[in-house]
């Protein structure tokens, strides 16, 4: 194939930067105008018809090949069929997800009196309690499965003092307006970069609490079993429980019929140690690697199998 004559690619390079502010502009007015719609419409209905959508031509999206990788290679006795309607399940999820993302300040209904009766049921809710009046610091993980949004509202519903560490988009305008939505429901917002690692390190010497997603693949992390097949993790979770001594504790939210949620939160998990009596790093995120995996296995269409966990 010929290659660009370089004066070619530089003026290339050059339009690419001067229309970026466009872009950015055009794609955050999507962005709001989208979540302006969906706001109209009761959750349910936006949920149900962004799901209805994302199943239907979602898997003609290049991404669902990386699903259907993944899914054949950790099922492999899973027939296509199978396989593919796990992938409409996969789309499904995010149908709804972006739905309720634009309503995420509704979606919290639970009330202690009389659980199970909302949209919301809690499984741990006396540890959410105890978390929050004993004085310490603590580290959640979760997974990318069911609306994983929903386990930083929890926090911030219980009034459990920390943040959560996110990653926020390349798009600028979008990302502001994300942070703008998550701020209002969610407890102090962590962006992952530079600054990240001090951050954190505070408020858990403040004895505050920290979440964090660690289900996607991290460039130059330890190796790690998942699945049955070797993949790097993203280990700042257990570096921080290593450097603080301090508990950990999983959280997950499934998703339930009829636009509702279980959060549900570990109680804590028993970490291996060294020889010295420090929490393992690598071990540490294997038992957490695990124990996400067990999740999956039990909801497979509720995770994120678009990402390339295994590379």
């Amino acid at each position: 194939m010929t290659r660009l004559p370089h004066s070619v690619r530089r003026l290339l390079f050059r339009l690419r930067l001067a229309l970026q502010p466009v872009v950015e502009v055009l794609v955050g007015g999507y962005v709001r105008a989208s979540i302006w719609w969906l706001r109209l419409w009761p959750l349910w209905l936006s949920a149900g018809g962004m799901a209805f959508w994302a199943r239907t031509f979602g898997p003609f999206f290049a991404v669902s090949k990386v699903a259907r990788r993944n899914l054949t290679a950790a099922y492999p006795e899973k027939s296509k069929g199978e396989i593919s309607a796990l992938v409409r399940g996969v789309w499904a999820n995010m149908g709804r997800l972006t739905a309720e993302f634009a309503q995420q300040d509704r979606l919290w209904d639970y009330d202690p009196a009389r659980p199970g009766e909302g949209r919301v049921e809690v499984v741990g809710a006396e540890i959410f309690q105890r978390l929050r009046d004993d004085g310490r610091p603590a580290l959640f993980f979760t997974a990318h499965t069911g609306n994983w949004e929903v386990c930083a509202i929890a926090g911030a519903k219980f009034d459990v003092p920390g943040g959560v560490l996110y990653r926020a988009p390349n798009n600028k305008s979008a990302a502001a307006l994300i942070e703008e939505m998550r701020s209002g429901t969610m407890p102090g917002l962590i962006r992952a970069g530079r600054d990240a690692g001090r951050q954190m390190a505070r408020m858990l010497t403040e004895g505050q609490h920290l979440g964090m997603l660690v289900d996607q693949y991290w460039t130059g992390g330890p190796e790690v079993t998942f699945f049955g097949r070797p993949c790097a993790t993203n280990p700042t979770l257990a570096r921080l429980a290593r450097q603080f001594d301090c508990p950990v504790h999983g959280m997950r939210v499934i998703r339930l019929p009829g636009a509702r949620f279980r959060v549900e939160i570990t109680q804590e998990i028993a970490l291996p140690r060294d020889t010295e009596g420090k929490i393992d790093v690598v071990g540490t995120m294997q038992t957490v690697t695990s124990i996400i995996e067990g999740w999956v296995r039990e909801y497979p269409d509720q995770w994120l199998w678009l990402h390339r966990r295994w590379r």
